[in-house]
């Protein structure tokens, strides 16, 4: 039961990201992405007419991108950490190879979510 709401909460972040819910559709229809030539009126020129804004739904799908990825990072390293102190405490004999691992484990989902964040802070800036 937990898998289906995990997958649908990182699609609906990849929704988000894509601008398809939050893209204005009659700024979208209204807009033309090249400019006509004043000679010609039908020609059409290679160059933009003007430069892309950026709308307020960038910005609402990058905070909700990355909402999702500190929320996965902060459960993965907390069921890390329990799973760790429960498996400590049956076998204390053990708990020196537990904690190096645990710490592993939580230092490469660290990695993992700080590279996710730079990849969604550059999807803000570079579109």
């Amino acid at each position: 039961m937990k898998m289906w709401w995990i997958v649908g909460v990182m699609i609906f972040g990849n929704f988000m990201t894509t601008e398809a819910v939050w893209a204005d559709p009659l700024a979208a229809a209204s807009g033309e992405p090249f400019s006509q030539q004043a000679g010609s009126p039908g020609a059409v020129s290679l160059s933009p007419a003007s430069p892309p804004e950026t709308h307020w739904s960038s910005y609402l799908g990058t905070a909700a991108s990355t909402a999702v990825v500190i929320l996965g990072a902060a459960y993965g390293i907390a069921k890390i950490g329990s799973t760790a102190v429960e498996n400590m405490a049956r076998q204390p004999e053990v708990a020196g190879s537990i904690n190096t691992a645990m710490v592993v484990s939580a230092a490469l989902i660290e990695g993992v979510t700080f590279f996710a964040l730079i990849i969604c802070l550059l999807s803000l800036f570079y579109k």
